[in-house]
């Protein structure tokens, strides 16, 4: 189903995105090849993801931006990265899942992305638009990355498209150790019992000791009548969230 309806959009395209190649710095777009080691097809695809629309302002032969690319590229990197989490954590469930994908496929993310390919050295954009805002920045050129995808999809084909995204997104994020843990152990430990259709766990104080200012609580943690676990701090909060914490251990081991 997947294949069949990006095949029918790489139809749609194949008829858009005429010329314009005389206009571009295509000595910019070979340098991108060389770093991105793909060797472009048709570069009209890429002259368009790397183009965005407060461009058009400035040059009115450009008749159309990347954000239908952006569309097309979010929706790839969205598979590609469910998929390598669904084979690289086996045992998960769902809502660590989709937290760690959220987490890989954010803004910030995208961004870091495009700082390693140096992205903005082959934007075309309106430097008006910006403002100099740093933010603007990031905005255009995480956008760009999800475009790039599309292009790289509709050149080359999903194989070269989940080459681009382990390379420059899913590796260097795991390679630095930046894929941030939920450490909100009570919403995890929640998530995993709707899941199993248990009911919704039950933190109860055991001891509360020491004086206001080193306060230590002990918290158990129960689901029904059987305790998951036990954990401490120095308020009840921290105490819960440590409780949820050997809580999700022993649920998921």
């Amino acid at each position: 189903m997947f294949n069949r309806l990006f095949s029918f959009v790489r139809g749609k395209f194949s008829d858009t995105a005429k010329g314009n190649n005389t206009k571009f710095e295509l000595e910019k777009l070979g340098l991108l090849e060389e770093k991105l080691g793909i060797k472009f097809g048709k570069t009209r695809f890429y002259i368009k993801a790397l183009t965005h629309r407060s461009f058009l302002e400035l040059e009115p032969g450009f008749k159309k931006s990347n954000e239908r690319l952006e569309f097309l590229g979010d929706a790839v990197l969205g598979l590609i990265v469910a998929e390598s989490l669904f084979k690289e954590f086996p045992d998960k469930h769902e809502g660590f899942l989709t937290k760690y994908r959220s987490h890989l496929v954010d803004k910030e993310a995208l961004y870091q992305t495009a700082k390693r390919i140096n992205l903005i050295h082959y934007v075309l954009y309106d430097k008006r638009y910006v403002k100099g805002s740093e933010q603007g920045i990031k905005t255009i050129v995480a956008d760009c990355v999800e475009a790039l995808i599309g292009a790289i999809y509709l050149d080359k084909g999903i194989e070269a498209a989940d080459d681009f995204i382990q390379k420059w997104i899913i590796d260097p994020k795991f390679e630095s150790g930046d894929v941030k843990i939920d450490k909100n152990y009570k919403g995890r430990f929640l998530e995993h019992t709707h899941s199993e259709k248990l009911e919704s766990p039950r933190y109860k104080i055991i001891s509360e000791e020491g004086p206001d200012h080193n306060k230590k609580f002990v918290v158990e943690v129960f689901v029904g009548e059987e305790s998951f676990g036990v954990g401490e701090g120095k308020n009840k909060k921290s105490a819960e969230q440590s409780a949820a914490k050997a809580a999700l251990e022993k649920a998921l081991n």
